[in-house]
């Protein structure tokens, strides 16, 4: 009996991100594996030489689409997994149409931006930040009579994927109502994550917090714009952990300098926002610098989905982040 051979893609810097010792024993004890020794984006010659004769590839951030003449020297892949977010920067149509399997590690991803998500909507309502300033500057106390708890509250999730869902799920740890709108998602779907779906407008005029986990497609580019963060309540908290184009950023200033929101952005378009933008000066506005998905520790999550969806898949069992052509539309 062959061997199968895995072909580990990206360079020797995100490996050493992604799999620690346990994870190369345990892709090894799947199959011969063979590991990209270079630094730096791989080259398109790189990508062939490693994958020469592979039945499964790895994939993560810094690799190049899979081309025709890269596919051509890997007549048996059967799988690729993304051990990233996002699968658009590697995928080609010539994959799919070999009956090459397409898997993200994007729920490993999205267990991170979740955490994240609910990280700053707990700080957000104790009103965290603005009272740490005022104990810096000596102060003790004040603000204290605008400290809410995560208990009696709406919360609006826009976009029920992988993140959305994760959110979701540990909301329920708490006594608030979830509104979702996702208009991929049907109400029953909804209903199953223990949420209630809703149309964006009655959304946001109803929602304490509003969370952002939708992806950057054309139609949701600005969805969030001036007349919709009318929509929403004075003092309503808005988070985006998704990406920055959801947000037409000149309307939400524009309601941030008159006090009525306060937004916590992990996301801006573009990135970084320029030194002098109002963001980076608002008290009313938080600005992290793109860290809610996976950051240091966090990225050996990714590793291990991705060497576990190697194991799912030699084992014929059901692959848990695959994506089908058809779902790039709708994707991140």
């Amino acid at each position: 009996m062959v061997e199968l051979k895995i072909a580990i893609l990206p360079d020797l810097v995100v490996q050493r991100k992604l799999f620690d010792a346990t994870h190369r024993k345990q892709l090894e004890s799947i199959g011969d594996v063979i590991y990209n020794r270079t630094e730096g984006k791989p080259s398109p010659e790189t990508l062939k030489d490693t994958i020469a004769g592979a039945d499964l590839a790895v994939t993560s951030w810094g690799c190049t689409p899979l081309t025709k003449e890269i596919l051509d020297r890997a007549p048996r892949l059967r799988a690729v997994v993304h051990a990233a977010g996002t699968v658009k920067p590697v995928v080609t149509p010539e994959l799919w149409s070999r009956g090459i399997r397409v898997a993200s590690c994007n729920d490993s991803l999205a267990v991170g931006v979740a955490e994240s998500a609910l990280a700053l909507t707990i700080a957000s309502l104790k009103n965290m930040w603005r009272l740490s300033q005022i104990t810096r500057e000596g102060g003790w106390g004040q603000g204290r009579e605008l400290v809410r708890e995560l208990y009696g509250l709406t919360v609006g999730v826009i976009g029920a994927g992988k993140a959305g869902r994760h959110y979701i799920r540990l909301l329920r740890q708490f006594s608030v109502d979830i509104l979702v709108y996702d208009p991929f998602s049907t109400a029953e779907e909804i209903a199953r994550t223990g949420a209630v779906k809703a149309e964006l407008n009655e959304l946001l005029a109803a929602s304490d917090v509003v969370s952002l986990h939708a992806p950057s497609i054309p139609s949701t580019h600005h969805l969030i714009n001036r007349e919709r963060l009318l929509m929403m309540k004075d003092d309503a908290i808005l988070i985006n952990t998704a990406r920055g184009s959801i947000v037409d950023e000149a309307a939400l200033v524009e309601q941030l300098q008159q006090g009525r929101l306060f937004a916590c952005l992990d996301v801006t378009a573009p990135e970084p926002p320029a030194s002098d933008h109002p963001f980076r000066s608002l008290p009313n506005c938080i600005v992290t610098p793109h860290i809610a998905g996976a950051v240091n520790n966090g990225i050996k999550r990714l590793g291990q989905f991705a060497v576990e969806e190697l194991g799912r898949l030699v084992r014929g069992a059901p692959l848990l982040g695959e994506v089908k052509p058809e779902q790039l539309e709708t994707m991140a």
